[in-house]
């Protein structure tokens, strides 16, 4: 059971290891609790919400709810790379201690994991849920109480898992359970392959997007990816969510109510393009941007049938790139 003490550790902690001056040169926003409501509620009450799910499901008719623009019709059943149809498929939920600092806090982020991608990395940890849909389907209303579960379980937010080609079924279920009394903070956790179209669609909706940036060459995420436009799209959606919701906002304890997250994993022989990608959110979207530097690669699914991803990272290789970071002067990091 979480206790007060948990939170009074939690916030303490938090608070000694944000230096003072980083309040000071980088605008680390804190909200006051009153100051606080999810961005969905003002759609749901102007009746906006319910206009945004009709326009979604409609372009399951002809999928182009994510940049691989499938055009299969989901709506009767066709699948299309995703290999999902009218139905979201939930491969598990609940609350997350491991997801970064001002989203885990305490209490957990509630994480409700999504089968099935739109991307096909051949490195992927999670291919069991991503590539082989492991997971049940489920109606809005099932979704919606899924929602309404991981509140009643004290979890500081909603985070939605790989949503990129389930958008539609998400906002229906969003309704139901912000009907129902949801009032958590929408994350939207995405591999970054999401068109401008769909972010269009959430605009008020989100409250922290959570992208990663993979790649900054075409040729590379085409290889591992199967996607060559995956640096110019991702680009262009990370600008999009920065626009929506700005740097990250956290409360009085530490905790994400708002802003963009962004995530970088570092891959073997800098494949990923770390240089550019710091270049790029440097220059382009904030050097206030909240920014995961992750080292935990390893080879998985088919990572073996590529010799240069078929090891760890080294150490050194970690430790560039956060150097390359501050040099580019991000000092947001989740360390």
């Amino acid at each position: 059971m979480v206790t007060s003490h948990d939170r009074q550790m939690f916030t303490s902690h938090w608070h000694s290891i944000i230096p003072k001056k980083l309040f000071a040169e980088h605008s680390i926003i804190l909200l006051k609790r009153t100051e606080m409501h999810a961005s969905y509620l003002s759609l749901l009450a102007s009746g906006e919400l319910a206009i945004r799910i009709q326009a979604a499901y409609a372009r399951l008719e002809s999928c182009d709810i994510c940049p691989l623009r499938c055009g299969v019709n989901r709506l009767q059943g066709d699948l299309g790379v995703c290999k999902t149809g009218v139905l979201a498929q939930v491969s598990s939920y609940g609350p997350h201690p491991g997801e970064e600092r001002p989203l885990s806090g305490w209490r957990g982020s509630g994480t409700i994991f999504f089968a099935r991608c739109n991307l096909r990395c051949a490195y992927c940890q999670n291919a069991d849920i991503s590539q082989l849909s492991s997971g049940q389907e489920v109606s809005p209303a099932e979704l919606a109480g899924l929602m309404l579960e991981l509140q009643g379980k004290g979890c500081h937010n909603i985070n939605l898992v790989s949503p990129s080609h389930v958008l539609p079924q998400i906002l229906a279920a969003l309704e139901l359970a912000a009907q129902g009394g949801l009032t958590l903070p929408l994350v939207y956790n995405t591999g970054g392959y999401d068109s401008l179209e769909t972010l269009t669609l959430l605009d008020g909706v989100v409250d922290i997007y959570m992208p990663d940036m993979k790649y900054d060459d075409a040729e590379v995420a085409l290889k591992y990816s199967k996607v060559r436009d995956y640096p110019q799209v991702n680009q262009a959606a990370v600008l999009e969510m920065q626009r929506q919701v700005g740097d990250l906002m956290l409360d009085e304890d530490g905790i994400a109510r708002r802003g963009l997250l962004v995530r970088h994993l570092v891959l073997p022989g800098g494949l990923a393009g770390s240089d550019s990608v710091f270049k790029f959110l440097a220059e382009e979207v904030s050097k206030n941007v909240y920014l995961n530097i992750m080292a935990q690669y390893r080879p998985a699914f088919n990572a073996w049938d590529y010799p240069e991803l078929n090891r760890r990272i080294r150490s050194e290789e970690y430790r560039a790139a956060i150097a390359l970071a501050k040099r580019y002067g991000l000092m947001r990091l989740d360390e």
